[in-house]
């Protein structure tokens, strides 16, 4: 699924227009970049946390020529995902303990 897939989804489910439901899928997905590059962190309740983590420097071979090459520290996104979602994706039976997000939680 693509992200305009997901626009076109919503808003026919929502009856509203896609240049609307578009430039909200935009600004969360803005958001979400805009809180990792400034807290390292976000947890968004029943459905994950994604989390800037640093790698460290390490030896690596180049393939080609089998020379041995340093590959340099850098920062990766890593998400775990959350309770509901991996009971979901797993087949699982939810839990009970998690109840669904509802439209008037604010935890974002």
């Amino acid at each position: 699924m693509t992200k305009n897939d997901m626009v076109l989804k919503i808003a026919k489910e929502m009856n509203m227009r896609q240049t609307d439901i578009k430039r909200i899928v935009q600004m969360t997905l803005d958001g979400i970049i805009d809180v990792l590059s400034s807290e390292q962190r976000l947890e968004l309740r029943n459905f994950g946390v994604f989390e800037v983590r640093t790698r460290k420097p390490r030896k690596a071979r180049n393939p080609r020529t089998g020379q041995e090459v340093m590959v340099p520290e850098r920062k990766v996104v890593t998400f775990k995902p959350g309770k509901l979602m991996e009971e979901k994706i797993c087949g699982m039976e939810p839990s009970g303990d998690s109840e669904p997000a509802s439209a008037d939680d604010s935890d974002f």
